[in-house]
């Protein structure tokens, strides 16, 4: 038996090896719902917000116990429900400023695969949109989703939903 023979034998029987001492994947199993709280995602931006009230079908206020403003809050939970990631719905919330600018785009309450949003997050999918006044924010094309495209892409079509009905519906001031 030559060498080569002899190396393929043994790259064949680890791999055998390898591969049999996996669990083997469940079957049925169902998606896991992942909780965001709202409040949180909020707070994670304006500390001292305790509230937020709708200002009309798109846009929530964000303001303290003493009716402060922070910045405004869109979710599209109630409006992308045909919009689907891997597994189900993908809600977000835009978070802006008193002058819309940007300052976080979050998943809200979904059924994705944990690992892969934690991938988007690291990869700073979710801050592409940051900063960026709501017109700007509408021409940004978001293109690396490193493994998670069908959960990226169905995110950026509620960005965008909100985008552009936001953009055409701001609270008067």
């Amino acid at each position: 038996m030559s060498t080569r023979s002899v190396m393929a034998a043994f790259v064949a029987a680890l791999c055998f090896l390898s591969v049999s001492a996996q669990p083997p994947r469940p079957k049925n199993t169902e998606p896991v719902l992942t909780k965001v709280s709202n409040k949180d995602v909020v707070q994670s931006v304006f500390p001292e917000a305790t509230k937020v009230e709708k200002l009309n079908d798109y846009w929530f206020k964000i303001v303290d116990d003493k009716n402060k403003l922070f910045g405004y809050a869109m979710t599209s939970t109630d409006y992308c429900k045909n919009v689907q990631g891997y597994n189900n719905t993908t809600p977000v919330m835009i978070i802006t400023d008193k002058k819309y600018v940007i300052k976080k785009v979050a998943m809200l309450s979904n059924y994705e695969t944990l690992a892969y949003v934690r991938r988007l997050e690291k990869m700073g999918y979710f801050t592409n949109w940051n900063e960026l006044k709501l017109t700007e924010a509408k021409n940004i094309k978001v293109d690396a989703y490193a493994g998670a495209t069908i959960t990226a892409r169905a995110v950026e079509k509620n960005v965008n939903f909100l985008l552009e009905n936001g953009a055409k519906n701001l609270p008067k001031k």
